[in-house]
């Protein structure tokens, strides 16, 4: 590790310095971080690696010829074993255990034995719990959704038992164990639609809940599908958006009782799941933006945008909002609010709630330069109302979402750039607080290969820093403490809804008092008016 660097905070401008660097592995093309913060995963040129996330110690690798991972993601399935999914470069997905610092390859999910009838994978997902997988697959042409359950419990029996034979001095334990299958729970194919419509599948929304029995309880979780980005980005095909949600109850619609149908909405051009599962954002055609409540299975709000010339790029949802009742006029529970990022570069907020009318606001307007147009936004989990921007010109910066200011720029060594603004290579630690970022050296574009060799994990530490403390979250539930609003039967929703009614008697009376003493006034001047 190098030296660490330090926040510096003038009066003209705010800059965050990295606080370490390390060399990266040849060509790293993907990053993931777990989410109890304590493993980096590797994705590169002939394999992948396992790093310690704090000390940047080498923990485990995997290497194979002719290999290269351009997607790797990391998930927990016990106290010390870890699942991560992948896939190459000729998009062939992979499945392996991380246990006792060494990684073992449990599953080729789409092994090709004949090279003319090739599915490849554009996206994979692990469930959180590392029970389940999706997977948005091509094949020919054709695209299709599939669904895998993982056998977690075979799988981490066959490691101890791998790991116990090299403990006992066998080398070649592990060398030939056959693991337990993988089981393909389903297939979903595009929907027939009307003819002259688009039959493009990946417009199309899709939503359903896997039900799994095991020996100790029944295992319920639900999966949602929309489409990505735009049909071509930069030159790459247009791929899915999985999102895996937790189990809701659904109080009303017919959803459950037709189960496995698809259920098409419009034309999605991107979507977003809050943090808790509960909620789904939908940003459509025609700048419209939809935000689901699943526990009611009815709209929270639906709501045109302006600049409807331009497409909507992105949608995702603020984690800790905490937006005013003044700027919005709330009057019951905690509203949800997301972001919504447009091809132009301006960028919106979206506020919704139960019992107040949804409103919108402006953060960025469409820049006047086009090295300003921001090509990436993300909600950073631990700060409060910050996302972080990358724009094209490389400049990456927090700001914040209420404000509207920049809390502070990101700056690497002045040798070294992002290493793509379109895509970075990045990694968040939402348990340790930090953003890993790759970097690369300047040069020529002669000499791109040694470009690519000197690539560089630059690591900012946000806690540390004086300029980011005050929007630092003090405590951040997991996901899964966050579901108690999803959860529970019909009484114990009502009883929830009531409660939030009762804190907000005295937000909705102010609102009623000043919405009556409004109309007053406007019925007044009417009255003057000849």
């Amino acid at each position: 590790m190098a030296g660490p660097g330090e926040a510096v905070h003038t009066k003209q401008k705010s800059i965050l310095e990295p606080t370490g660097v390390k060399q990266l592995p040849k060509s790293t093309n993907c990053l993931t971080c777990t989410e109890d913060g304590r493993f980096l995963g590797l994705g590169h040129t002939l394999g992948l690696s396992v790093w310690c996330a704090s000390s940047f110690t080498h923990v485990a690798k995997w290497l194979q010829p002719q290999l290269e991972i351009t997607f790797i993601q990391m998930t927990r399935m016990a106290e010390m074993t870890y699942l991560l999914g992948t896939i190459d470069d000729m998009g062939v997905s992979r499945v392996f255990g991380l246990h006792s610092d060494v990684i073992h390859l449990l599953s080729v999910i789409n092994t090709m034995e004949d090279i003319n009838v090739r599915s490849i994978f554009v996206t994979f997902d692990l469930h959180e719990s590392g029970h389940y997988g999706a997977a948005s697959v091509s094949c020919n042409g054709a695209v299709w959704l599939e669904i895998y359950h993982f056998p977690v419990e075979a799988w981490l029996r066959e490691v101890e038992i791998v790991s116990a034979q090299k403990k006992d001095g066998n080398l070649s334990g592990g060398s030939d164990v056959k693991w337990s299958l993988v089981t393909l729970l389903m297939k979903i194919s595009p929907p027939t639609v009307p003819t002259g419509k688009a039959s493009d599948f990946l417009t199309h929304c899709m939503a359903l809940d896997i039900i799994q029995s095991s020996s100790h309880q029944k295992e319920q979780s639900s999966f949602s599908s929309d489409a990505g980005k735009t049909k071509m980005t930069h030159g790459k095909p247009r791929s899915g958006t999985q999102h895996f949600l937790l189990p809701c109850d659904w109080s009303t619609g017919d959803i459950k009782a037709r189960p496995g149908l698809p259920v098409a909405v419009a034309e999605i051009l991107c979507s977003a799941v809050s943090r808790c599962t509960c909620y789904i954002a939908l940003g459509l055609e025609d700048a419209l933006v939809c935000i689901w409540d699943r526990r009611s299975g009815a709209p929270l709000s639906s709501i045109l945008l302006p600049e409807e010339t331009s497409a909507l790029s992105s949608i995702q949802f603020v984690d800790n909002w905490s937006a005013s009742a003044q700027d919005c006029q709330i009057v019951a529970a905690k509203p949800v609010g997301v972001l919504v990022l447009y091809k132009n570069g301006a960028i919106y907020t979206v506020t919704a709630g139960q019992g107040m009318q949804s409103c919108t606001m402006l953060l960025t307007e469409r820049p006047k330069d086009s090295r300003d147009l921001p090509t990436f936004t993300k909600t950073v989990p631990f700060l409060q109302d910050v996302w972080l921007v990358m724009q094209r010109s490389g400049k990456i910066f927090l700001k914040d979402v209420l404000n509207r200011a920049t809390v502070c720029n990101l700056s690497l060594p002045t040798s070294y750039q992002i290493s793509s603004p379109y895509n970075p290579v990045y990694a968040l630690n939402a348990k340790q607080q930090v953003l890993f970022i790759r970097g690369d050296r300047k040069t020529s574009c002669n000499d791109l290969f040694k470009k690519r060799s000197q690539s560089q994990l630059f690591v900012f530490q946000f806690d540390q820093s004086d300029i980011i403390k005050p929007h630092i979250v003090s405590h951040l539930d997991p996901p899964r403490q966050q579901t108690t609003l999803c959860h529970g039967s019909m009484e114990e929703i009502c009883n929830l809804y009531l409660e939030q009614r009762m804190q907000s008697v005295d937000e909705r009376n102010k609102a009623l008092v000043q919405t009556w003493g409004k109309l007053q006034e406007t019925a007044l001047r009417m009255q003057q008016t000849p």
